[in-house]
């Protein structure tokens, strides 16, 4: 009984955390070349796992260093970071449904 407790708190943990947080992975590109993965507070227009690319991909139908320029710029601006990780190419390839842009 006590383990599907707990097993039924994390599963609610982990549910509202997601709706709080999101994890964004800056693929590696000229200004960032060994990329990096964020744990960010959620912008209304971000996934729980989400990258510039994504958001792209998403919104425009393609990606341009425009575009990855400007979700860059307002993550940076309106999310708060709560943690800096090394870059993850499955939490990219997560992000942009199998998708892989070139840098």
């Amino acid at each position: 009984m006590k383990y599907w407790l707990g097993v039924g708190a994390l599963i609610v943990s982990f549910i509202v955390v997601a709706q709080f947080v999101t994890i964004f992975v800056i693929q590696p590109i000229g200004a960032i070349p060994e990329g990096r993965t964020v744990v960010i507070t959620r912008l209304t227009n971000l996934n729980f796992i989400d990258s510039a690319d994504a958001v792209c991909d998403r919104k425009l139908g393609g990606v341009s260093l425009l575009c990855r320029g400007v979700v860059m710029g307002k993550v940076a601006k309106e999310a708060r970071i709560l943690a800096r990780l090394p870059y993850s190419e499955t939490l990219y390839t997560i992000s942009t449904g199998g998708k892989n842009y070139s840098r």
